[in-house]
């Protein structure tokens, strides 16, 4: 077999992108392995994507023209020891075993399959955009073409206020854990560039790593999807709050509903909750015993395209999460023209100021509850205030935040990875020649 031949320099890269998954359902860090390899074929770059294969399926239903360049690793026996033995475990548990285990085994498969692609096609860099934890050795070393990894996010600690019991030995332990794991598994030591999305993702960066460290938000806003209301907003009835995620203890759901139940406007305000999880049992009885009956409604887990429907339906944006390492959700209600109310902490704060929303500082729990409290008052009685916030929003997101953006900044990271890539980096593993 023949490799292709590489892209000449001044052409768009060869691009091969690897990533434990991809998906627009799951969400969260999933979406962005999709939007780098749509966008980049968007606009006529060679690119291919490797991937697992619990994704397949909806992957070439979102795009069968591309297929051809998808690549799909399979569930091995581990996979699904792990994945079942995980749901057993809380999640951050999960995540750090048997969910580990189960990405390991996904990237020696991919590590292979990435080094036999460089060959075939001509990869001019490689680019694995997620897991975005920094602390996560990488097996993507070695395959014939310089790689980049990010953007990465992550370094996160509760606020001190709620700072679990062991949660700060158990970090020091982790980042011991991981510099020795990165020598052990080189991907970040060796890469070209590591992408960040802040200052403090780059401080859990491997100190032994020569790459050049960008600064490149992690996460951004397809304005496709996420679009204004085609009516004006509502000037009457009641203020009606809207919050998006996960479930689980860390989004201090329960914080939202102590805080609605303060909000003294008339019409009382409503809040709308997408997303399920562990926590919704305890969150309805909660619902119940603040009274809140009629004003909370559970809507369970939604698709995007119901998710941005919604938002365009809502007068605000709610969340409480302590410890948020992204946050796309603000961006895309920004991008929905709305005001977002959200914990001062991770990467909420990244996105969202005092132009088009509100930050509560998390320094004690009650603080946090009479924060968003305000906060959503205000915003309840107010409609000319929501319409400015949710316009400021809409125009940071617009500058800052957009897809297309992104897409030309990596774009420049590749190119300036393969113009000082060393002679090793490019050299093809003797393994992958034909």
């Amino acid at each position: 077999m023949t490799s292709e031949s590489r892209a000449p320099a001044n052409d768009p890269p060869r691009v091969l992108i690897v990533s434990e998954h991809a998906s627009v359902r799951f969400g969260g860090e999933a979406i962005l392995p999709w939007h780098y390899f749509r966008l980049l074929r968007k606009r006529g770059v060679e690119a291919w994507l490797v991937v697992h294969a619990r994704t397949r399926a909806e992957l070439i239903d979102l795009l069968p023209e591309e297929s051809h360049r998808l690549y799909f690793i399979p569930d091995t026996r581990l996979n699904k020891l792990a994945f079942k033995a995980g749901r057993l475990m809380p999640d951050r548990v999960a995540y750090l075993t048997t969910g580990y285990a189960s990405r390991l085994s996904t990237q020696i498969t991919a590590r292979s399959l990435a080094r036999r692609l460089v060959a075939e096609h001509g990869v001019d860099v490689v680019h694995q955009p997620i897991p975005v934890s920094p602390r996560e050795p990488s097996l993507l070393h070695g395959l014939g073409a310089p790689v980049v990894i990010g953007p990465m996010n992550g370094n996160m600690t509760y606020p001190p206020a709620f700072e679990r019991g062991t949660g700060r030995s158990v970090m020091a332990v982790s980042r011991k854990a991981s510099e020795l794991l990165h020598r052990l598994m080189p991907g970040k030591l060796r890469a070209a560039a590591l992408l960040v999305a802040n200052k403090r993702t780059r401080e859990a960066l491997p100190k032994a790593s020569r790459a050049e460290v960008v600064e490149l938000v992690e996460n951004g806003v397809d304005l496709e999807v996420w679009t204004l209301p085609a009516r004006p907003a509502r000037l009457h009835g009641p203020a009606r709050f809207i919050f998006l995620g996960r479930l689980v203890d860390w989004k201090a759901v329960d914080v939202l509903l102590e805080a609605l139940a303060r909000v003294d406007a008339q019409p009382p305000p409503e809040l709308e909750i997408l997303g399920d999880g562990p926590m919704r049992a305890s969150l309805e009885e909660r619902v119940v015993a603040l009274g809140l009956q009629g004003r909370v409604h559970f809507r369970g887990w939604q698709p995007q395209v119901e998710c941005a429907r919604k938002l365009r339906e809502a007068d605000a944006l709610v969340l409480s999460s302590l410890y948020e390492c992204g946050g796309a959700v603000v961006l895309e209600a920004m991008a929905s023209g709305l005001p977002v109310v959200a914990t001062d902490w991770g990467g909420p704060s990244d996105y969202l100021d005092e132009s088009c929303g509100f930050l509560i500082p998390p320094d004690s729990r009650e603080k946090l509850v009479a924060g968003f409290a305000e906060a959503m008052g205000r915003l309840a009685v107010d409609p000319d205030l929501r319409a400015r916030l949710g316009r400021a929003g809409r125009d940071r997101v617009e500058r800052l935040f957009d897809w297309e953006g992104k897409i030309d900044e990596i774009l420049a990271v590749y190119r300036r990875a393969i113009e000082t890539a060393s002679p090793d980096a490019r050299s093809t593993p003797a393994a992958s020649r034909t």
